[in-house]
């Protein structure tokens, strides 16, 4: 296997003190909002002074029907997602590339985020990860967590992917898509490309 390439590079500076959220985001679902607003309130009560971080995952994988959008375009989800929320005055949002390495995570993800501060997650083989490297660690219990499977969402997209009718993928989608998600997924013909990434190639009929 090659080895992949650290894309992008750590940022210059890190923040001092920071809650962080990580995932991959692919795409940002209904999941992903809920466990970002539960740790904004979480740090306005606990920790006020630090930054909320929310970090996306698998930055430098390659395009697959496991990694459909760039880290860019994840970015933007969240970006576009933030806008129409009320309360989110100190959000930074920065990439991390894979290692394929968890105990080295850690270590190689506070380049990127900061070293300072709690890890608000609702994955237990992280928040072990981040408990081990000294991290403090809250653990949020997700609501409809098979629903809201990052793995499900895509199905889902990929039974659309072929539909010209942007209303029938917001009805379907509005399940487990927020909805500056699916506006901005349409808007760059984000679900289209699920048709392509299927083994072979070919587009699902």
């Amino acid at each position: 296997m090659d080895e992949l390439s650290l894309k992008p590079l750590p940022p210059n500076d890190v923040v001092d003190s920071c809650v962080v959220v990580l995932g991959r985001f692919q795409p940002l679902h209904l999941g992903h909002t809920s466990l970002i607003k539960a740790a904004e309130e979480w740090r306005l009560k606990n920790s006020a002074d630090s930054q909320l971080v929310l970090c996306i995952g698998s930055s430098n994988k390659p395009e697959s029907m496991t990694n459909p959008w760039n880290y860019n375009e994840r970015e933007e989800m969240i970006r576009s997602w933030l806008k129409n929320e009320q309360g989110f005055d100190n959000v930074k949002i920065v990439s991390i590339p894979d290692i394929d390495n968890p105990p080295m995570w850690v270590s190689h993800a506070e380049k990127y985020h900061g070293k300072n501060g709690s890890f608000f997650t609702s994955d237990s083989f992280s928040a072990e990860l981040y408990s081990k490297a000294g991290w403090n660690v809250v653990k949020f219990p997700l609501e409809k967590r098979d629903q809201y499977e990052g793995w499900r969402v895509r199905a889902t997209a990929l039974m659309l992917s072929t539909i010209n009718d942007d209303e029938a993928i917001r009805t379907v989608l509005s399940l487990s898509l927020p909805e500056s998600t699916i506006d901005y997924l349409i808007k760059i013909d984000g679900f289209r490309r699920l048709a392509f990434l299927v083994e072979g190639g070919e587009p699902v009929g």
